[in-house]
């Protein structure tokens, strides 16, 4: 789709990035680093501090910093003033616990009050916030748990008895487990309402050195484990810019980010980013519904709104009819992020709510947005955008494994329009991660030179905006979520019945892919729907949200010469595709 969606002259003017090419020309990170407070008496920067101490002591201290919905729908207000005492406590509570600079402090959590005030207090006194996805099963908790080395786990009481009392005794750093929620805490665990209340409700933000790590995020990998990325404090200066910038923040206004907070979106901007800005932010407790949804954005006079392509595709099916009953006119931005936006979706938008919705890009391991399209500048339906103010990006010749040639640490930028290529930034934004825990091998395969190599594949038009064309791995998207299908092969192995499995994503028109396993049998098992069930099951008791949706056996799995399973040539036989092109895979989206 060509089509332009022009914005108008007020559009622009009203927009905080209203020239790109002015700022792009003007932009430095060290006069946006001027931007935020940073800690009293040159004592460093803290994202903490930034989000709830600055405002707390200002003018905002009586604005309200969350509202929150329970899943009745009853709101309670959080203003900056209580989110400082409450977000003290927890400081405190972890210091009365041992818990120090540094030390891990993980969250298994859906959308709670508790959660927003573990990870800020955490941040605050200089530990590091480390979030989990509460739909995640035992085996992936214990993982990332293990991985991270986590000392402190926040969770509910449920969750605590369904994913993680199995496999505690495989974690013998975990210290202390503070369980949210009315009446007796599981044994070994301790209520979080009761730590918290027995602390002070002051606490003064340690020095805090830019470089010092402050969140903790793991995303999938095709092969080994979740790799753990690590932010630092500094990150803060590109949260503050891009929610400027590609999400159009403002103080006064009122923030829904639907992410998940177990994923870096649903941290970065579900709780960062609003927040340093002094909005108000949105947290629902409940997932997905429709009316719910249309009533919230009503209800709350939601101004910017951040969400999944998955989700307006399911807003979509429920039709345009059921959004015109609402009144959405204090609905100023709309932006997508996860997954691509597909042009129809774009155009949807743009007829049901007045504007149309913003593509964002950006991983786990860039902390921030890096391409966007901007409330001041035309959208081109099915667009990435345009790189943000001090994002230098670039597409790099490809190999023939669909990831970027490397000759003697050598790359070759290409520069005409069209051609497809490995997108990579140029390092040295704030949010850019600094390693992967434990893993300094990996960390350093992540850069080519003098690049950082995004593992997706894009084109760039003539005019400078990216177009998403796919992976060029094996990472499997769904629903906004990345899966790296060795998690879940490797489960799948556990089954005496099975001699070998590969995991693709197979497309689905809602979620993007969902996760589909092909399996080999051992000698003395067969094919039948009973043992089919039997491993679906232990996908979802082992993974949970990870879980494959669909198995199929396949006797004859392809190989690569080193006795590899090819997990392309399997996408291209799902998809019906010549097995000889696998280029075709690019577009298949």
């Amino acid at each position: 789709m060509s089509e332009r969606i022009r914005k108008t002259t007020a559009d622009r003017e009203r927009a905080n990035l209203a020239d790109y090419a002015w700022v792009r020309h003007d932009f430095s990170w060290q006069h946006a680093r001027s931007w935020l407070s940073g800690l009293p008496g040159g004592r460093g920067l803290n994202i903490g501090y930034e989000a709830v101490d600055r405002h707390a002591v200002g003018e905002r201290a009586g604005a309200v910093a969350l509202r929150c919905l329970d899943r009745s729908g009853a709101v309670r207000d959080v203003t900056y003033a209580e989110l400082a005492r409450r977000t003290s406590r927890f400081a405190n509570a972890l210091r009365a616990r041992g818990i120090g600079r540094g030390d891990r402090v993980f969250t298994l959590l859906g959308r709670t009050p508790e959660l927003y005030v573990a990870a800020l207090g955490t941040l605050r006194a200089v530990s590091v916030c480390a979030p989990l996805f509460p739909a995640f099963g035992p085996e992936p908790v214990r993982e990332r748990l293990h991985r991270g080395g986590g000392k402190v786990l926040v969770t509910t009481p449920e969750l605590y008895r369904r994913r993680v009392a199995p496999i505690r005794a495989d974690l013998p750093e975990l210290r202390h487990v503070l369980v949210v929620g009315d009446g007796p805490a599981p044994e070994g665990t301790e209520s979080f309402t009761a730590a918290v209340d027995a602390a002070a409700d002051t606490f003064e933000v340690p020095p805090t050195d830019p470089d010092d790590m402050a969140l903790l995020h793991f995303t999938s990998g095709t092969t080994g484990h979740p790799k753990g990325a690590v932010h630092v404090h500094e990150a803060v200066v590109a949260h503050y810019a891009t929610g400027l910038y590609a999400l159009d923040l403002r103080p006064d206004d009122v923030f829904w980010c639907t992410a998940d907070p177990g994923w870096v979106t649903g941290t970065s901007y579900g709780i960062v980013a609003p927040l340093v800005h002094g909005a108000t932010v949105v947290v629902d407790a409940a997932e997905f519904d429709a009316p719910r949804w249309y009533d919230t954005l009503q209800r709350l006079r939601v101004t910017n709104w951040y969400t999944a392509p998955t989700a307006l595709r399911m807003l979509m099916r429920h039709g345009a009819e059921l959004a015109r009953r609402h009144d959405l006119s204090a609905l100023r931005f709309i932006a997508s992020v996860g997954e691509p936006l597909n042009p129809e979706t774009v155009m949807w938008t743009r007829e049901v709510f007045g504007r149309p919705a913003h593509d964002t890009w950006w991983q786990t391991e860039t902390g921030a947005i890096m391409i966007s399209n901007y409330a001041g500048m035309d959208v081109k339906p099915g667009s990435m955008g345009r790189p943000i103010p001090g994002v230098e990006a670039a597409l790099l010749e490809r190999g023939d494994d669909g990831r970027a040639r490397v000759v003697d640490g050598a790359v070759r930028v290409l520069d005409t329009p069209g051609a497809v290529g490995e997108l990579a930034l140029r390092p040295g934004w704030p949010s850019m991660f600094r390693g992967y825990l434990g893993d300094e091998e990996r960390y350093r395969a992540a850069f080519a030179g003098g690049w950082y190599l995004s593992g997706d594949l894009a084109r760039r038009d003539g005019e400078g905006y990216y177009w998403f064309v796919g992976r060029g791995d094996d990472i499997i998207k769904s629903a906004g979520h990345l899966i790296g299908p060795f998690e879940v092969e490797s489960v799948l192995m556990e089954h005496p019945a099975v001699a070998e499995v590969g995991v693709i994503g197979k497309p689905d028109a809602v979620a993007g892919e969902v996760v589909k396993a092909f399996v080999s049998l051992k000698p003395g098992y067969r094919p039948i729907d009973a043992l089919r069930l039997e491993l679906l099951a232990l996908g979802r008791r082992r993974l949970a949200a990870l879980a494959p949706k669909e198995i199929a056996f396949d006797q004859h799995l392809p190989h690569t010469r080193s006795g590899k399973v090819m997990r392309r040539l399997l996408k291209a036989r799902e998809l019906g595709l010549p097995e000889g092109d696998l280029s075709t895979l690019e577009v298949s989206r």
